[in-house]
């Protein structure tokens, strides 16, 4: 992998855009960011003043990757508040994944990946050459797209991020996975039955149990993955209500495609197209009063 470094001194809300959009047109300046961006000319996002108060734990500076020849991200510039959920959103293919795996650089094990630009964590660059990249993601806890439990206990999966730091005391672990457990919310459901495999939960246990697995190090930052893509109704809203729950105490960056849940959890939302970002406010504007025409078009199904 090639790194070039650079140095850096809910649901109501989107229902409020369908019911006012006929108004919105006349209120908004033109904009065709769709067609410029698809015809590579030069673009900048639309960040919204609202974000200028908060206080930054991850920051992207012109950051962009390639999967050998091919570009998928472009220039991406924002930062990440402190404490606060942040959705990303926009259309398959649009560099979601790519920008979320990118912060705990889960993409150096793609082939002929290089980037440019940084990501910056607390102010330190994460793509540095001196970092200890298994270090990085103890600070950055990841949740997959598909629920993938180890072929072990439920209690050996919640502590193996332990286990794997040298850590063998018994009575730490066992404290570890009863917090890690409950702030997962799903302690009553199975602290009967620990030594069991965790194979044997459902598909919304699975999920919680790497959630509770993502936390139990007690991340500075949790990356979600579309956490709730395979999920019925029931378990996805178990996984938003665990999500409210514990960014009282990280921070949290989601990837979801479904608009709905971006207005329920989150607080701020960053709209991205073709491996650019579009927009980037808060939720309530974003899904609210939108800029960006094609923000507003794709926040209300329009679009993408």
């Amino acid at each position: 992998m090639t790194v070039v470094q650079t140095e850096i001194p809910g649901q109501a809300m989107a229902k409020s855009v369908v019911e006012t959009k006929a108004g919105l047109g006349s209120e908004r300046r033109p904009s065709k960011v769709a067609q410029a961006i698809r015809a590579g000319e030069p673009f900048e996002a639309e960040v919204h003043d609202e974000l200028a108060g908060e206080t930054a734990i991850l920051t992207a500076e012109k950051f962009s990757l390639w999967y050998g020849q091919s570009r998928a991200l472009f220039d991406i510039t924002m930062k990440l508040p402190k404490g606060k959920v942040t959705a990303l959103i926009g259309p398959s293919g649009c560099g979601k994944s790519t920008l979320l795996r990118s912060v705990n650089r889960m993409n150096d094990l793609v082939d002929g990946v290089r980037v440019e630009g940084a990501i910056m964590l607390d102010g330190s660059s994460v793509y540095s050459p001196s970092v200890d990249v298994i270090e990085l993601r103890k600070r950055l806890g990841m949740v997959f797209q598909k629920a993938n439990p180890f072929p072990m206990s439920i209690f050996e999966n919640v502590v193996y991020p332990l286990r794997v730091d040298g850590e063998r005391r018994k009575a730490v672990l066992t404290e570890a996975c009863e917090r890690s457990l409950r702030a997962a919310a799903l302690w009553d459901e199975v602290k009967d039955r620990l030594k069991d495999s965790a194979l044997g939960l459902s598909g919304g246990q699975q999920q919680r149990l790497c959630i509770a697995r993502a936390i139990v190090a007690d991340p500075e930052v949790l990356l979600l993955d579309e956490p709730c893509s395979a999920l019925d109704p029931v378990a996805t809203m178990r996984i938003e209500e665990l999500i409210s729950e514990i960014a009282e105490r990280y921070t949290v960056l989601i990837v979801t495609h479904n608009m709905q849940q971006a207005a329920r959890v989150s607080q701020f939302t960053a709209f991205m197209y073709l491996g650019r970002l579009v927009e980037y406010g808060t939720t309530q504007e974003v899904f609210g009063r939108p800029v960006l025409p094609e923000t507003e078009q794709y926040v209300t199904g329009r679009f993408g």
